[in-house]
C-alpha cells in the first residue's frame, strides 16, 4: 500500500470523517471496526478484522486433530504444562 496523507476535521461531537481515498484504499465500510493507538502526540488507526470464536480457534482445532489429540486429553496436558512451568519458575 502506498503512502497517503489526507487532512480531516474533528466535529463538535468528536467525530472524524475518514477521507474517501483512504476509506477506499483500506476497504473500510460502514460498521467496520478500527483500533486506535495513542503514543505521545501521534494517533494510529488500524482496521480490525473481527472474527468469530469459531474462526479464531479453527487453526488450533485442526492442529489438535492432526496431532491426534482428543478433548479427553486436555486436562492431562494442562496439568503437565502447569507443573512444568511451576518447576521452571522455581529455578
Amino acid at each position: 500500500m502506498k503512502e497517503k496523507i489526507e487532512l480531516g476535521t474533528v466535529s463538535a461531537r468528536g467525530q472524524i470523517c475518514i477521507p474517501n481515498d483512504i476509506r477506499a484504499e483500506m476497504g473500510l465500510k460502514e460498521g467496520n471496526k478500527v483500533l486506535f493507538f495513542l503514543s505521545d502526540d501521534s494517533l494510529i488507526m488500524k482496521k480490525v478484522q473481527m472474527k468469530t470464536f469459531e474462526e479464531l480457534t479453527r487453526p488450533l482445532r485442526e492442529a489438535a486433530k492432526n496431532a491426534g489429540m482428543k478433548e479427553k486429553d486436555v486436562p492431562d496436558i494442562l496439568h503437565r504444562f502447569r507443573k512444568k512451568n511451576e518447576n521452571n519458575s522455581r529455578h
